[in-house]
This record gives C-alpha cells, sequence and structure tokens, in this order.
C-alpha cells in the first residue's frame, strides 16, 4: 500500500512511501485493541482511594446501652458502621490496578489501531519538519494547512522534538510523541494521524512480527 507524501503547507511533494502491508494493513484483531486499552488506562489509575473502617475511627469504645432489655436491637460501640459517623463496611482500600499484557499481544493491538486509520484514510504522511522555536501559531497554521485543525489528532515523529511539541502542548485536540511514546490508546483515540515521513520504517521495525 502507497500513502502520498504531504510537506507542512499541505502540498503534495510529488512523492509516496509504502508501506507495510503486516503493520498497516492487516485484519485487526478488536479483543486485542481492548486489552491495550484497558491496560492503559489501568495504568494511569493512582489506587490511592481509602475509607476508614470500624477499626480505624477515632470514637469511645463504650458499650452505648445495655444488651437486653431496651426493646430495641442490641449495639456495641458508636463506631458501628449502622450509626453516622462510624466505620464503612467493605470500604475501598489501596490498590495497585496494573496487569501485564503480553508484548506480542501488545503489538497486534497497535497493528491493529493503525490498520484500522489507514483504511478509514484518516493517516496523513508528511515530510520531516522542524520549528525555530517553540510557537503554538506556527502549530496551528501547520493543522490547518494539513486540513486537521477540527480533529483530534495526533502526531507521530520520529525523534523526540521539543519545539514541537512544545507548540502542541497548549492546543487541546492535538498531541505529539515519537515512535517509542505510541501507544494503541493514543491511535484510537484520535480523529487522524499526522506522521513523519522518517517514522514509518521505525514502527515498521518496532512492530515487526517476531
Amino acid at each position: 500500500m502507497e500513502l502520498k507524501v504531504y510537506n507542512i503547507n499541505g502540498s503534495e511533494t510529488g512523492r509516496t512511501i509504502t508501506l507495510d502491508d503486516s503493520i498497516f494493513a492487516i485484519t485487526p484483531n478488536d479483543h486485542a485493541i481492548y486489552l491495550d486499552c484497558k491496560q492503559y488506562l489501568a495504568d494511569q489509575r493512582q489506587g490511592t482511594h481509602k475509607s476508614k473502617e470500624r477499626s480505624e475511627i477515632a470514637h469511645s469504645t463504650r458499650k452505648l446501652k445495655r444488651q437486653k432489655g431496651t426493646g430495641g436491637a442490641r449495639s456495641g460501640d458508636i463506631k458501628s458502621p449502622v450509626f453516622v459517623g462510624g466505620g464503612r463496611i467493605f470500604g475501598p482500600k489501596p490498590r495497585d490496578y496494573r496487569f501485564k499484557l503480553n508484548v506480542k499481544v501488545k503489538r497486534l493491538a497497535r497493528r491493529s489501531a493503525l490498520s484500522y486509520k489507514v483504511a478509514d484514510n484518516a493517516m496523513t504522511v508528511v515530510e520531516n519538519f522542524s520549528f525555530d522555536a517553540p510557537k503554538t501559531k506556527a502549530m496551528i497554521d501547520v493543522l490547518n494547512k494539513l486540513n486537521v485543525n477540527d480533529k483530534k489528532s495526533l502526531f507521530v515523529l520520529e525523534n523526540q522534538n521539543n519545539f514541537i511539541s512544545l507548540s502542541a502542548r497548549n492546543l487541546k485536540n492535538v498531541k505529539v510523541v515519537n515512535v517509542n511514546q505510541l501507544n494503541t490508546y493514543d491511535i484510537v483515540d484520535a480523529t487522524n494521524i499526522v506522521i513523519s515521513e522518517g517514522s514509518i520504517s521505525e514502527i515498521a521495525r518496532v512492530l515487526a512480527t517476531k
């Protein structure tokens, strides 16, 4: 499969780039995408939620009333969960939500997500570019010329570029990553992917079937 290569002015360069069908044109595996996105979101959770149980409440342990003869239900101390201000029954405790996912499944998920974008014509290949200084206005100009200014866009670069990253930092619908930071969730979450020409071969190397 071949895609046209554009420059940051939105014009065709007259060149095309060949995409590896084993990376960008496979039959997508939806379950692999689900698992990888689930793991990514689980990794974002702090897991610091906590509520106090009755043994942790700072109240008196005095028995509130005698056991029998009151005509009501028996009761212990005021820390009981049935009273206002008492401990909570089976409340949340700090935990780690992370779970293991095989590397081959993660690679399959990323290949599947990229294949979906190519099939939907939601991937634009541009020449390698850089900015002389971080300027949000310059990034907005690139988005307008590539006709992706009204879309949630993911820029994939071959290497980390601080000027481009800083230029996009204040833009709500733009995210910039390099090849090593590329993950399934960001691919699925983006409406359009703008990928630099130099990163194509690097993605093929990272996601190659092994």
